[in-house]
């Protein structure tokens, strides 16, 4: 299960409502890299797969690879407003080891493939 708090899906939903291509959805993801070994994917798409799961959350349609799900299960994603900026934070109970900036992870059972680049 994933979930998005209120703050976050306005935000996204007024993203999306931007989108000049029709019908796009959330796509939440994983990468190989990172300074901790995976990455977050987060952007919009408007074609599924077969590996796809599609998920309503907020009244939104949120598509995750079906391979990524053991490492987003449990994913929270909020929306922070910091002074003159703000932006989402993600928190993943799968996370054993993060980086500072946050957005790339490792978990007990897999390590990724850090990259050599710093944060």
């Amino acid at each position: 299960m994933i979930t998005i708090s209120e703050t976050a899906a306005e935000r996204l939903k007024e993203m999306l409502a931007e989108q000049e291509t029709p019908n796009m959805f959330l796509r939440l993801g994983v990468t190989a890299g990172g300074c901790s070994g995976f990455s977050y994917a987060m952007g919009f798409d408007d074609s599924e797969t077969e590996a796809d799961v599609y998920m309503d959350l907020q009244d939104m349609k949120v598509v995750v690879e079906k391979d990524d799900l053991k490492y987003l299960n449990g994913l929270e994603i909020d929306f922070e407003e910091s002074g003159m900026t703000g932006g989402f934070t993600i928190h993943n109970p799968n996370a054993t080891v993060t980086c500072g900036c946050g957005s790339s992870f490792r978990t007990r059972e897999d390590a990724g493939k850090p990259s050599e680049e710093p944060c």
